[in-house]
């Protein structure tokens, strides 16, 4: 099924309704057909609700706001910053989301819990660890570490200059790992704080998916999708990448896996979708013909269906066999 929404896709998901896209143009748009104006402006970024049910996506206008089919609830509204930071934890409930410097968490079973911290820089990504205890904040300089509850503490700072826009916590929560303004990929063991560089990209890593059960990382980025090794101790430390479905003429702007299995999926921004099978061999195309650059990408969790979205507000759900 294919749709054309006339709006930039901010992100794909699914969530237990089905597949949903966040639009620039502010809507939630739900694989039913429904669509559900989240903000007066654009939706910045969007992720699960840790209960599985419906979008939280955070806007221009301030706003945090949970989409379901039957409407919307505005969960946070921080007077008009933009909220282009998100995360949710479905294990633990918490929700976490940042306006510029400021950092905050709310908790969906308790209307009245607020963390909120300031930074000295903006804030540009966050991300919790797989328990939903440790919440991780990306600035300029590295990432700022904290216990999610706590309100007064000291946090852990995991330096690396330049500035870090994106993260990911291994699926068995040892290692962080961030991705740079620069071309690189970064990250740290989390139980000693050895850091990891990964370099060698030609554009920026604007997507990254574990998979293997957290053996193997799948990074955007390149000509194919780069795939770190992240199996024992020392994770990806002296070991190479191999690089999946390598095109010259394309590069990879989103990837999208099975976290438990081994499919991987790859948008490329010549428009193209691909998903691959790590024990198998070659690529299909679930959409081969090209168009704009693909923005968003989302698997299910069973590795049953894909959803992907373009700059120009393309997008499409595919079962995958």
């Amino acid at each position: 099924m294919t749709y054309a929404f006339d709006a930039y896709v901010v992100a794909a998901l699914f969530a237990r309704e089905g597949a949903a896209f966040a639009l620039s143009d502010g809507t939630i748009r739900f694989e039913d057909g429904t669509t559900v104006q989240a903000h007066e402006g654009a939706a910045l970024t969007a992720v699960l609700h840790p209960s599985g049910e419906g979008v939280v996506t955070g806007g221009d206008d301030g706003l945090l706001v949970w989409s379901r089919p039957s409407g919307r609830t505005v969960l946070a509204d921080i007077g008009g910053k933009w909220i282009d930071a998100l995360d949710a934890s479905p294990a633990s409930g918490l929700i976490a989301f940042a306006g510029g410097r400021e950092l905050f968490v709310r908790d969906v079973a308790d209307p009245g819990f607020e963390r909120r911290w300031r930074h000295e820089r903006t804030v540009a990504a966050v991300a919790f660890d797989p328990k939903g205890k440790r919440l991780a904040a990306a600035t300029y300089g590295g990432v700022a570490l904290r216990f999610a509850r706590i309100a007064e503490q000291t946090p852990t700072m995991l330096k690396w200059a330049g500035s870090h826009i994106g993260l990911a916590f291994s699926p068995d929560g040892r290692f962080l790992m961030s991705a740079m303004q620069e071309n690189d990929l970064h990250g740290w063991r989390l139980a000693d704080s050895k850091s990891l560089r990964m370099g060698g990209y030609p554009s920026k890593v604007r997507s990254m998916a574990f998979l293997s059960r957290g053996a193997l990382l799948a990074t955007s980025g390149a000509s194919g999708a780069v795939v770190w090794p992240f199996a024992g101790s020392n994770g990806p430390m002296g070991k190479e990448a191999a690089e999946i479905g390598f095109d010259q003429s394309a590069l990879v702007t989103r990837v999208a896996a099975q976290e438990a299995g081994g499919r991987l999926c790859a948008g490329l921004n010549d428009g193209r979708v691909w998903v691959a099978e790590l024990q198998g061999r070659g690529l299909n195309f679930i959409k081969a013909e090209k168009g704009p650059p693909i923005s968003a990408l989302a698997i299910s969790a069973d590795g049953t269906r894909l959803a992907w979205g373009d700059e120009e507000g393309g997008a499409g759900v595919a079962g995958l066999s």
